[in-house]
């Protein structure tokens, strides 16, 4: 099992933030280029618990995949969980979290996620998949950073 772990501060109020990141499609905006990201499930509603969001990616060697996640849990302006059912990941858990603190909201990421394929296949794909997990999760920041303004807390 892998953890990691990020927290922005973006000058933002807590009601924007939730509308931004509350809305599926907008993780379009967010991820790199180069993971042909392309959202399958149209969102016109806002994060719910029971929704589900179905992706195509092209995470390594622009091999195309599916990826269904579920937002498991969420609570208005506070926090939502998105969890893999059907992907590249043995499994995967995200937790998004919002709260207000001077100078705008605090958002912090942890997302936990497993291999596939066992002890070999980590040892075989982990040092890949590792660097690329953690490479998306600065690429947001930076996007989101510039787009917002704010402080990365690591």
């Amino acid at each position: 099992m892998h953890e990691l772990r990020t927290s922005l501060v973006l000058p933002i109020s807590l009601d924007e933030a939730w509308s931004f990141f509350s809305v599926p499609d907008n993780l379009d905006d967010i991820t790199p280029a180069d993971m042909g990201f392309e959202i399958l499930t149209k969102n016109e509603k806002r994060t719910y618990a029971g929704q589900i969001i179905r992706y195509r990616v092209r995470p390594l060697f622009n091999l195309p995949m599916t990826w269904v996640t579920e937002i498991t849990h969420c609570e208005d302006r506070k926090y939502f969980v998105d969890e893999q059912r059907f992907g590249p990941y043995a499994m995967w858990h995200h937790q998004h979290h919002f709260k207000e603190v001077e100078g705008g909201v605090q958002m912090d990421d942890i997302l936990h996620y497993k291999l596939k394929g066992g002890k070999l296949g980590a040892w075989l794909t982990g040092w890949l998949v590792h660097g690329r997990v953690k490479a998306i999760f600065v690429h947001r920041s930076k996007v989101l950073l510039e787009r917002f303004g704010g402080q990365d807390l690591g």
